[in-house]
């Protein structure tokens, strides 16, 4: 049956049940329910036109798969394949995690999110062996990173119906034993039950876009079993642990920025919410290299979101964005 005729449960259904095996299975009993209730009244409306796009994708499935910077699926495909995909998958633009080589065509991806992977990984625990939550995973590249990186699992979940749709069209290709493990679900953090055991938690530019950041960091906190480590990845500012910015309409064009605080402030709450061992792994400037406009993320990035005059700060006068990795433990 193609995608775009499939229920919620059918999409998901080998999702599910390699979940139903998983040491976190008490998440099926609400996720079940919410996949349901999602396609009933939270869909995009361009939802299944992006799973018709899907459908359309010429049948080919890797013979190798590289888990590396580049998520890169082989061997190149015949001319007229690659024409192919690369009409369909601009169908599902922008692109803006990556960087992808699907059979020949590259996906050259606004963010070079292989440059965090390469920042955070010498820090945090080994991921051989674990259940892995990601906490708005956007398109799914980390998802496959914490694969090669040894999870046996890697879940990820984000409301981003558009990330999901290009998740799903590029797991379609992957060899069945690496498809299988990593996983993703329309859904916020709000939606996720309490008390989930991941052994490790990642959550990675989701804070500063959080109303309630004490409450975002409680529930991260929930996801994760006694011991277990998060990582955690965000923009901050410089100061004590007093200093929290919150920008005013707009902080380099973006409307949704609440909360930027120091990494001395961000260590306070993650000890006032229960964290342990709390240290800052990483600290480093956005560049315009990592985060760039390109053929497939056509509008503005970051070069657009800073002052021209003073790239040291953002078009709105504020400190440029700088993220920090922090590591925290259950």
């Amino acid at each position: 049956m193609k995608r775009s005729q499939m229920s919620a449960l059918q999409l998901w259904q080998q999702d599910l049940a390699r979940l139903l095996a998983s040491p976190v299975a008490p998440w099926l009993t609400h996720l079940t329910g919410q996949l349901e209730q999602w396609q009933h009244s939270q869909q995009h409306g361009e939802w299944t036109k992006w799973l018709r796009t899907i459908d359309l994708l010429p049948e080919l499935t890797a013979s190798h798969c590289e888990l590396g910077d580049t998520i890169r699926l082989g061997p190149a495909a015949a001319e007229h394949q690659q024409a192919q995909l690369r009409g369909l998958l601009s169908q599902l633009m922008p692109w803006r995690k990556g960087p992808f080589d699907v059979f020949g065509v590259e996906i050259d991806t606004e963010w070079r999110s292989d440059l965090k992977w390469q920042r955070l990984l010498p820090h945090i625990s080994d991921l051989q062996g674990r259940q892995v939550l990601d906490v708005g995973c956007g398109s799914g590249y980390h998802l496959w990173r914490m694969q090669e990186a040894g999870a046996t699992d890697a879940w990820g979940i984000d409301p981003g119906q558009l990330f999901v749709a290009q998740f799903l069209a590029l797991r379609r290709f992957m060899p069945a034993t690496i498809a299988e493990r990593a996983h993703m679900f329309p859904l916020g953090i709000e939606q996720m039950p309490t008390k989930l055991e991941f052994d490790t938690v990642f959550s990675m530019g989701v804070l500063y876009h959080r109303r309630s950041p004490i409450d975002f960091l409680s529930q991260l906190h929930q996801q994760l079993r006694q011991g277990g480590e998060l990582v955690l990845e965000t923009i901050v500012v410089e100061g004590d642990e007093n200093t929290v910015l919150v920008p005013g309409e707009r902080y380099a064009k973006m409307r949704n920025v609440w909360f930027l605080p120091s990494c001395a402030a961000l260590c306070h709450w993650l000890k006032r919410v229960g964290f342990s061992n709390v240290r800052v792994a990483d600290v480093a400037t956005t560049s315009i290299e990592e985060q760039r406009r390109t053929d497939w993320m056509q509008g503005e990035s970051l070069s657009d979101f800073l002052d021209p005059k003073a790239p040291e700060l953002t078009i709105e006068g504020y400190q440029a964005p700088r993220r920090a990795v922090l590591l925290a433990t259950k």
